[in-house]
């Protein structure tokens, strides 16, 4: 019987592995391998088209930065074609106007994909913004909102990531003003008058609610259709915050 021996080094910068659960990980952040994933999980999620794998390898791209300091030349050169390298340099300038709510997941920051920056971005204006509060606010779990502001003091300050070609500001439809919405809504348990939150979120922020998953401070009604005394409940009767057994009943008033 041939034994299996496992590797012990990173085939890709030699770097020793780490074993955890039964998985290898290589933990050099500067392994060659890891930063063309990263840079090609940059391309992808911003729909850079013609910048995949073998053209990463082709123009020794290994950062965020290289992208955007390509000349058309120089790609054109690489690629020895004109007409792609011509078209390469254009999808990447198109790149450029890319909002927060598209670059965020576009860094490789775990647990922070399209459905968290979303939900940040109806409480941010721009990437500046971000704190532990408009976290909380936005409703982010305690790990991922970990993960960003760690990211923020650690590599978008550190890699100046600042530098790259982008506003980092949130396109303002996304955010929601709470001055000119009727009040914010937080619902607590099961619904009866819709069959999912998702539903009943879609017609109050049609009817000018802004909806929140947590009972923040500026939470001004909330929703317990299924008449349990939940931990939300409770907070919201300390807090003075009306509450009411069914989403129709503040729909009605408008």
């Amino acid at each position: 019987m041939i034994e299996i021996v496992p590797p012990t080094s990173c085939p890709a910068c030699a770097s020793v592995l780490e074993l955890v659960n039964d998985q290898l990980f290589c933990r050099n952040k500067l392994c060659p391998a890891q930063s063309a994933k990263r840079v090609e999980h940059f391309a992808k999620t911003l729909k850079i088209k013609g910048l995949g794998p073998s053209t990463i390898e082709k123009l020794g791209l290994s950062d965020y930065h290289d992208i955007y300091s390509l000349t058309q030349e120089e790609i054109s050169s690489t690629l020895d074609s004109e007409k792609l390298g011509t078209k390469l340099f254009q999808e990447i300038q198109k790149s450029k106007s890319n909002d927060l709510t598209v670059l965020l997941p576009a860094f490789s920051i775990p647990l922070i994909g399209s459905s968290a920056t979303q939900k940040l971005a109806k409480h941010i204006s721009s990437i500046h913004e971000i704190t532990p509060e408009t976290c909380a606010e936005a409703g982010l779990g305690p790990k991922a909102a970990s993960n960003l502001l760690d990211w923020l003091v650690n590599t978008f300050h550190f890699e100046k990531y600042y530098e790259l070609p982008f506003s980092f500001a949130c396109d303002n439809k996304a955010k929601v003003s709470h001055e000119n919405t009727k009040g914010t809504v937080c619902i607590s348990g099961k619904l009866i008058s819709y069959p999912t939150k998702a539903a009943a979120k879609q017609v109050l922020e049609e009817n000018g609610y802004a909806v929140k998953d947590n009972l923040t401070k500026d939470v001004t009604i909330l929703v317990n259709e299924s008449g349990i005394a939940s931990a939300k409940t409770k907070k919201a009767e300390t807090m003075g915050i009306t509450i009411i057994i069914n989403i129709k009943d503040i729909l009605e008033e408008n």
